[in-house]
């Protein structure tokens, strides 16, 4: 079972990956900075340093979500990952963005739900401003996105004021900050998400009795950074064509603005241990840009379809955490 459980997570990490691609990639391959292959192997880079070199406190978030005797933990870790897994697979199907962090948090209260109650859930809150538990963990969620498209509305503006002037030749070294603010967003994305299978994996060696404590080994650090880099790899095109195109066709000034505050907000949460979503932070901060020039040219049914898989994702993945639940014990 934890072989299962480890494997489920691994998928997870990949699908991650793969959705994600997009959102280091999308601007420097739309703006023409960079060519697509270089630019999925350049975020892959960046996204296994960023995994090794922050810390674990996302991890310890997620794997103190569930509260279960712990010869029930692996199914219902085990569920919790295949439901979020499943979500996950049928947004990147559709193109549309989704928050691995609603996914996996939603799923992991849901199968714990339906394993004991309400009591089976550390619900938590915030300490100061680091999260604990789902609800601590949503309120950072919601945060996340929120504050991203003012922060990119604002960014915007102060940028073409103070180029107001500037002539063609500042084309150049703009697409260079896009590739540095591309790296700074595969980073932090590294150091969010692959913490979230780091945490999956840590809590299932406890529950199995591989580990007497809660704690990240370096091979499970290694080996969820490989995951995650893996699926960058794969590249998400689906995702990059509606981050650079169908949102708001960005520039090379858009994209280095929106990719730096979304940079910046994702590793301020994995810092704090907040498990958040990196693309729920980066579309908010395109609209941002977007809003910013000409609101009329963003696409605002395909910020809908985005914003309606923001809300569903929550009580779809936890259904299915669920639902999978029932099916784990009648298959076991």
């Amino acid at each position: 079972m934890l072989v299962v459980v480890v494997l489920l997570a691994a998928a997870f990490g990949l699908a991650n990956g793969v959705h994600d691609a997009g959102n280091a990639i999308a601007a420097p391959v739309v703006t023409g900075a960079m060519r697509p292959g270089p630019a999925v192997v350049w975020a892959a880079m960046f996204n296994v340093v960023g995994a090794v070199v922050v810390g674990t406190a996302v991890a310890a978030t997620i794997a103190g979500i569930v509260i279960v005797p712990s010869d029930q933990m692996l199914s219902v870790l085990g569920s919790a990952t295949l439901g979020a897994l499943v979500w996950s697979l049928a947004t990147l199907w559709w193109g549309l963005p989704c928050s691995s962090g609603h996914c996996l948090v939603g799923a992991l209260a849901g199968a714990a739900l339906a394993d004991g109650g309400a009591s089976a859930v550390y619900w938590g809150g915030l300490r100061g401003i680091r999260p604990e538990g789902v609800i601590g963990s949503l309120l950072w969620l919601v945060f996340s996105s929120a504050i991203a498209l003012p922060i990119a509305m604002a960014g915007i503006h102060l940028a073409r004021r103070s180029l107001r002037r500037a002539s063609r030749a500042i084309e150049t070294p703009v697409r260079r900050g896009d590739l540095v603010a591309s790296a700074g967003l595969a980073f932090a994305h590294g150091s969010n998400d692959a913490q979230k299978v780091m945490g999956l994996i840590a809590a299932s060696l406890v529950a199995s009795g591989h580990l007497s404590h809660f704690a990240v080994p370096f091979w499970v650090v290694l080996a969820s950074a490989g995951f995650l880099t893996l699926g960058t790899l794969l590249g998400g095109w689906r995702v990059v064509v509606t981050l650079g195109r169908r949102i708001y066709r960005i520039k090379s000034l858009d994209g280095l603005v929106s990719q730096a505050s979304s940079g910046l907000i994702v590793l301020t949460a994995s810092l704090v241990g907040a498990p958040v979503s990196t693309t729920d932070v980066v579309a908010p901060a395109v609209v941002g840009v977007g809003s910013g020039e000409r609101w009329r040219h963003v696409g605002w049914s395909v910020v809908g379809e985005i914003a309606l898989a923001w809300l569903v994702t929550l009580p779809v993945s936890g259904a299915l955490g669920a639902l999978f639940l029932v099916f784990w014990r009648w298959a076991g």
